[in-house]
């Protein structure tokens, strides 16, 4: 046998073989190329699903929030009999500052807008209640302040603070959960 009739011999089985391996080569590579970017997709796709239930669960917390600072559910809760002017100014505008800072890691999940308003909503309830109480006896009875915030909310034409930002967290909270579907 010559040195030709040798390498044709050899060329015969390798020439196939290299063809059945770079064929296997590339199927394998496509077949591991799009698992992983199946992979990656359900992975994004669970990101999602978590940043979606973070985001509505920001929502429900500031429409919580404003719902509590609200006047008239505020002061029912923080009003006790024998309370001055002074002591109900205090309880409330504490219970309001409380109130927003144990919700401020909530901004990072909604619109700047969102926050904007929510954080606008609790500086107009503080400045609210700190303007109609510098406008009575500090010493008085709590019952007129509170008759009096509460006379204010009921006679205000337009809409109050915490309405319109309940209003704005229920219209974003429900483009977020339209973009979803």
């Amino acid at each position: 046998m010559t040195t030709v009739q040798l390498l044709l011999e050899i060329a015969k089985y390798v020439i196939p073989a290299l063809i059945v391996l770079l064929a296997s080569y590339l199927i394998v590579k496509k077949f591991l190329v799009n698992e992983i970017e199946r992979k990656r997709l359900a992975i994004f796709q669970e990101g999602m699903d978590t940043t979606l239930r973070l985001r509505l669960q920001a929502y429900e917390r500031l429409a919580l929030f404003i719902e509590r600072i609200h006047p008239r559910k505020l002061i029912t809760r923080v009003y006790e009999p024998g309370m001055t002017v002074r002591d109900l100014q205090v309880a409330l505008t504490q219970t309001i500052r409380m109130e927003f800072e144990h919700n401020l890691s909530q901004q990072i999940y909604v619109s700047k807008q969102v926050w904007k308003t929510v954080a606008s909503v609790h500086e107009q309830e503080m400045a609210m209640i700190n303007n109609i109480a510098s406008q009575l006896n500090p010493e008085g009875s709590a019952k007129e302040l509170h008759q009096n915030i509460i006379g204010y909310v009921m006679s205000s034409e337009d809409e109050i603070p915490v309405e319109i930002a309940l209003e704005m967290i229920n219209d974003e909270a429900k483009i977020v959960l339209s973009q979803r579907g």
